[in-house]
């Protein structure tokens, strides 16, 4: 392949400011650095999180630690992300400087270019046929990239149908409560216009401006019968500018178009009272059970294109790989701890999220009950990763930015015709043999 480089992204004047978890002597990141007692100094970089997860990571940091005292000692550098690019960021100023810790916590569709540019390294040999066979397939293609697997997370995500029952209830709306009965498109439409007031908006389709936006609208294109690009990630003209994808971007220019939708939502937009449906996150299950108890809600199927769509589902998070620089001895068994069933099924359980091994279920209970059970059977059956591409960085953004373009009056085909052209033209450059 031509010489690679990451796509770049705006680099934050000041890099945010970083928590510390864990212990060392030793402030270096990458492999061949020391800690206390002489032992192999393993170190980490993930974004910060909520405070049970922050619990979860000094609870199995310091357990890891001592289980290895004089042999690895592992420490954690937590860096502010908030709904900016500032962690990727600083993992580009690292690899600018050679100076990446061992592991590396990435979001999903950046794996393939990481590993594209030879940041990180396969991890397939420190995890056993059996032991792969626990992890739920889109967590293992997510994380594989030319056939070899990169990374591995401790959970999965999914995005459903979330409605205020007492506004469909008072319209006389029933909700499908069957996968094969999923919305349609324009049943989702006419639901939405029948609940939109002058007080509420019938629905919600912005998850955020970012990558929030790829995340959950990919799937329209993917039921519509096409994708963002071609299946082996190398070019997007004719398939995010298709005739199908032109027609996937036009629905949802129209709900925005006829009001159905905001542009500009508030946060909690649902939560609050002030749109009657969400396209959702699993996540929202915990939030809205434990700080929106009075509100009366459900939630059914990601909807599916008219005349025949397929059903299908967001998937995808954060996973563990291990960089160029990393001692790969030390953290390989670090990895394999951290991705172990008790970790991976404790991680999700503080996080409130999916597990990625089918085996934590049997702890997971909940998951059993509706409405968990709904993103469970969406996880394991329609769930689609979001591309595997090195030029990713590229598509991201530029799918966000074509988006909001239209939302704001652009014409919708030549909105996706420049973003196929700057993503075909960037991997063209970098990326093609």
């Amino acid at each position: 392949m031509k010489n690679k480089r990451l796509a770049c992204m705006t680099l934050a004047a000041v890099l945010a400011a970083c928590a510390l978890s864990g212990c060392g002597s030793s402030s270096k990141s990458g492999g061949g650095k020391t800690g206390s007692d002489g032992a192999k100094l393993v170190t980490i970089w993930s974004p910060t999180d909520e405070p049970a997860i922050e619990e979860w990571w000094v609870e199995k940091i310091n357990a890891f630690n001592e289980e290895h005292k004089g042999e690895i000692e592992l420490k954690r550098e937590a860096i502010v992300r908030a709904d900016s690019y500032a962690y990727e960021d600083k993992i580009n100023a690292a690899v600018t400087s050679n100076d990446l810790p061992d592991i590396l916590f990435v979001d999903g569709p950046n794996i393939s270019n990481y590993a594209a540019d030879g940041i990180i390294v396969p991890i397939d040999s420190y995890f056993t046929e059996e032991d792969l066979s626990d992890f739920v397939e889109s967590i293992k293609v997510q994380g594989t990239y030319d056939g070899k697997l990169y990374a591995l997370g401790a959970t999965e995500s999914s995005v459903a149908l979330y409605y205020n029952k007492d506004m469909t209830d008072a319209a006389g709306i029933t909700m499908p409560d069957k996968m094969e009965d999923a919305l349609t498109w324009s049943e989702f439409a006419d639901i939405a216009g029948k609940l939109t007031t002058s007080d509420v908006a019938g629905t919600n389709i912005i998850m955020d401006k970012g990558e929030g936006l790829p995340y959950v609208l990919e799937q329209f294109w993917i039921s519509n019968g096409t994708d963002f690009v071609s299946e082996d990630g190398s070019k997007a003209d004719g398939y995010v500018n298709s005739e199908k994808g032109i027609e996937a971007a036009n629905f949802l220019n129209s709900l925005i178009q006829d009001g159905y939708a905001n542009i500009d939502p508030m946060k909690q937009e649902f939560h609050n009272g002030k749109c009657a449906t969400m396209l959702g996150g699993s996540w929202e299950v915990a939030t809205l059970e434990q700080s929106f108890p009075d509100l009366n809600w459900g939630v059914t199927y990601f909807p599916v294109a008219d005349n025949g769509g397929i059903n299908t589902s967001p998937t995808g998070d954060w996973a563990a790989c291990i960089t160029r620089n990393a001692d790969a001895e030390a953290a390989g068994v670090v990895i394999s701890y951290l991705m172990n069933k008790e970790n991976v099924t404790s991680y999700a359980q503080a996080i409130a999220k999916l597990p990625t091994r089918a085996s934590s279920y049997d702890t997971l209970t909940e998951y059993n009950e509706y409405p968990r059970s709904l993103f469970k059977e969406q996880s394991l059956n329609t769930g689609h990763p979001r591309p595997r591409t090195p030029g990713y960085t590229v598509l991201s953004p530029g799918f966000s930015e074509a988006m909001m373009n239209m939302f704001t009056g652009a014409d919708v085909k030549e909105s996706l015709d420049q973003l196929a052209a700057d993503f075909d033209s960037n991997y063209q450059k970098n990326y093609a043999e």
